[in-house]
């Protein structure tokens, strides 16, 4: 049996923080796995997060295929927001079109922050998307 991570408190708060957010909003934890979304970004994923759940970076990601905008090419992780706000550790923002999970393309702006507890301690990230 897998033993479960416990959450760093700045998550949780982060986690909570969201849920009460009008604007979609996304959080990973510092290996990039998806640890929540509000339900404001469920009508930009297609889904609940009840019926997503936590999953790993690949998982998530490859889901909602997100690409640019004008050429339609997939978006490498680090060319994405969230890619470089968790490998730059750096905020970084950009425009994508993503597929969400009821096949429906939505372009968005995305703005993406690294969290950290300590100065040189990441523990996840926090996206923003904004409807255009």
């Amino acid at each position: 049996m897998a033993a479960v991570r416990s959450k760093h408190l700045v998550l949780i708060l982060a986690r909570e923080f969201a849920s009460n957010l009008a604007t979609p909003t996304l959080i990973t934890d510092e290996r990039g796995c998806l640890i929540f979304y509000n339900e404001a970004a469920e009508q930009i994923l297609g889904r609940s997060f009840s019926e997503v759940g936590e999953m790993p970076l690949e998982e998530w990601s490859s889901q909602f295929s997100p690409r640019t905008v004008d050429s339609e090419e997939p978006l490498p992780l680090e060319e994405r927001p969230t890619g470089i706000a968790l490998n730059e550790r750096r905020p970084a923002q950009g425009r994508i079109r993503v597929t969400s999970v009821d096949g429906v393309d939505r372009d968005d702006a995305v703005t993406a922050f690294p969290l950290f507890a300590h100065t040189d301690e990441l523990i996840g990230t926090v996206t923003i998307f904004w409807r255009e």
